[in-house]
């Protein structure tokens, strides 16, 4: 088949939602089909661009390309799923959270003048029509399907996507936490920094780039930690699969994340993860004492998770090895067979 992989493009940016949607692509070509992936870059703000880059997505003809029809489109993130399509399959990685989850919160967009409000019905009815339209519609965890269903009352089969490729390895459990995300506030990194300020045995390192680096630079050198916090930046694949390898432990604690690959790459390498009984997706596979510790989200509170990891070196290898085997069970192959599937 002739299958276009769409997903939207934040200039500059690379995370969860671009590596799905890259190593999708690459896996239907390795299946036989003739795939290609469509990006369209995408800018959120102020609030009538959502709608305007939104129609972008609506206009764009993937029917037929170069007098050859496109048989199968399959979209990912908003806006890329509200795509015509006579066979438009969309495997939701999240909707404009900004209009759901997150409106009047910190994390929000959208005040209450008429014309935000009037802004945010106007997405959930975009939402409603392009996603309705889908012949098939998967979610990427059931975060996102729970979050589908709850506001719109929409219906998705749970299709879980495996972690990027890496060159996962066990080297031993090192004397460090590792941190691995884009650096925004609802990532939560500042909760592991804090943990550091409470414990002056632990050592983090926090690998990622994003919009909240200097604010977390500026907390390290605040409470007196930097040099127990190591900020890497975008670190390369190699490196990245060397800190999972070396790590003690993975902190991952976002605010209701939809999915959450880092989990999973961690228990590639076998080490455990600490996340937050509000974080969403992860707790999917993140097991409280199966697979690592789920705590409040409090800095003291992680600050106790990392302390027991360092000194409960039994419970540290028993929690790896299990979500190790979680981990493994996630391919590609039952991915690509579900989108596919009639």
């Amino acid at each position: 088949m002739r299958i276009a992989v769409c997903s939207p493009q934040v200039p500059f940016a690379r995370g969860g939602a671009e590596i799905l949607a890259e190593r999708l692509t690459q896996e239907l070509q390795a299946r036989g089909h003739e795939a290609d992936l469509v990006t369209v870059p995408f800018k959120w703000y102020p609030g009538e661009r959502v709608l305007t880059h939104a129609f972008l997505w609506r206009m764009i003809d993937l029917d037929e390309v170069d007098g050859r029809p496109v048989d199968l489109v399959i979209a990912t993130k908003f806006p890329s799923y509200v795509i015509r399509h006579p066979n438009k399959v969309v495997w939701l990685v999240h909707q404009f959270r900004q209009a759901y989850d997150l409106d009047r919160t910190a994390l929000g967009q959208f005040d209450e003048s008429p014309h935000d409000r009037a802004l945010r019905r106007q997405l959930h009815e975009l939402d409603r029509v392009s996603l309705g339209e889908a012949r098939k519609l998967a979610a990427i965890s059931r975060n996102v399907a729970d979050r589908l269903d709850k506001a719109l009352g929409l219906k998705a089969e749970v299709v879980l996507p495996p972690p990027q490729q890496l060159d996962f390895r066990f080297d031993g459990y090192g004397d460090f936490v590792l941190s691995v995300n884009r650096l925004d506030r609802a990532k939560r990194i500042d909760l592991l920094i804090e943990a550091v300020g409470a414990d002056p045995e632990l050592r983090c390192v926090i690998a990622g780039d994003g919009p909240d680096r200097e604010r977390l630079e500026a907390l390290a050198a605040r409470l007196g930690v930097a040099g127990r916090v190591e900020f890497r930046g975008r670190v390369s694949t190699e490196e990245l699969a060397d800190l999972y390898a070396r790590c003690l432990a993975v902190y991952y604690a976002p605010v209701d994340e939809d999915y959450g690959m880092v989990p999973y790459e961690a228990f590639m390498s076998a080490k455990p993860v600490i996340t937050a009984t509000d974080a969403g997706g992860p707790l999917d596979v993140v097991l409280d004492r199966r697979t690592g510790l789920v705590v409040e989200p409090r800095a003291a509170a992680v600050a106790d998770a990392c302390r027991f990891l360092r000194t409960h070196p039994g419970e540290v290898a028993a929690w790896g090895e299990a979500g190790k085997l979680l981990a493994e069970q996630v391919t590609w192959d039952h991915a690509v067979e579900r989108l596919l599937a009639p």
